[in-house]
């Protein structure tokens, strides 16, 4: 059994999430920036389908991307150096989250419903959530989006509707972040395409110690 949340419960220790399935911590509450701030915080995100309560997760372990171990192979190489995209920040993201919907549209990938869309841009228009857009002849054809709070950025969803296009996005991010003292990107769960890309697992426990630290360490600007 998992608790259920109202309005001012707090979130449960992660160590309580349920082995089966994976990370399975709590239900019910809202989407509301104090409680998606909370959740992050404590490395909590939520994910959910349509007809199901809002349910929250700590998943063990977790991927993570640290900034230093980003994979470049040789054929990203050369589609960075002939520069195909206009890459943007926070020019559009309630448009990059409703691409990763559209990609993800079906039983198994429905999770980012109107609400959870609404729910992210007003963390969007508070300073903490951001898109980095991939764009070609005018046309948004790929990204990414997640939240920023202090020192560490947790990664949400991508989408590219042309080949390399989410990876240039993402090049882009690490470049950024990594100069600016952000260490590591939280990309939530394990994924072939992920780990191709030098993301690698870690223990819950390793990734609450850490993000313990960076979210604490001084709100910097978004830094790109």
């Amino acid at each position: 059994m998992i608790p259920w949340l109202r309005a001012n419960t707090p979130f449960p220790p992660v160590e309580q999430a349920l082995d089966e399935p994976n990370g399975l911590l709590a239900a019910g509450a809202d989407l509301s920036p104090r409680r998606l701030l909370d959740a992050y915080r404590h490395g909590i995100f939520p994910w959910y389908s349509e007809g199901q309560p809002i349910l929250w997760w700590s998943t063990h372990p977790r991927m993570v991307l640290f900034t230093d171990e980003m994979h470049i192979s040789e054929s990203l190489r050369k589609v960075l150096r002939k520069r195909p995209f206009e890459v943007r920040i926070n020019t559009a993201f309630r448009a990059v989250m409703e691409q990763c919907a559209a990609l993800r549209d079906g039983p198994a990938g429905t999770w980012i419903m109107p609400e959870m869309i609404d729910a992210y841009e007003r963390l969007h228009r508070l300073g903490h959530a951001h898109s980095v857009e991939s764009w070609q002849d005018g046309e948004l054809v790929g990204g990414l989006y997640g939240v920023q709070i202090g020192r560490m950025f947790f990664g949400e969803s991508m989408f590219t509707r042309v080949p390399n296009a989410s990876k240039v996005a993402l090049v882009h991010l690490v470049e950024r972040l990594k100069p600016a003292g952000f260490p590591m990107i939280d990309c939530q769960q394990e994924t072939e395409h992920l780990a191709s890309l030098g993301a690698r697992p870690i223990s819950r426990t390793d990734f609450v110690a850490r993000i313990t630290a960076l979210v604490q360490q001084p709100a910097m600007p978004f830094a790109i």
